[in-house]
């Protein structure tokens, strides 16, 4: 959800979902003035062995903006998002990122994915998207 659906985040769930109280209390130590960044949620997911999405559920339950998109895609201010694009895409790289999409999106977990793979920093193969027009979506904790 975008920054004007702020309060609202926990409106995009079924009324019947209940919060993690176990992934709530551990999100509530990296939340400042209503706000986590993705590495910190990703850390809680991991500490718990929990799916990022659940985590993204429990943030929306607890109001709580994400920022700092690991991909550079948004939570930076004052331009929202700091990922540019890629000057030069190596064929190979090209390649390996339409093998992984879908229409015309790869999601999150697969740039990330791809990023280990290649031993290349997240926000290189965000870069290298951003350069072939290729949307990263949906996003792990589900912000976008």
């Amino acid at each position: 959800m975008t920054s004007k659906d702020k309060g609202h985040y926990a409106k995009k769930h079924p009324t019947d979902l209940k919060l993690d109280i176990e992934i709530a209390e551990a999100l509530k130590k990296h939340i400042s003035n209503g706000k986590i960044s993705c590495a910190a949620a990703h850390k809680v997911a991991a500490e718990l062995e929990k799916p990022p999405d659940l985590v993204g559920v429990t943030l929306d339950f607890l109001e709580a903006r994400i920022i700092k998109c690991q991909l550079g895609l948004f939570g930076y201010q004052p331009e929202k998002k700091i990922v540019k694009p890629a000057e030069f895409i190596s064929p190979e790289l090209e390649r390996q990122l339409h093998e992984r999409m879908s229409t015309d999106r790869i999601s999150c977990i697969s740039a990330w994915e791809l990023a280990e793979e290649l031993n290349k920093k997240r926000m290189e193969i965000a870069s290298a998207c951003e350069a072939l027009r290729i949307k990263i979506t949906p996003c792990q904790l589900g912000a976008f």
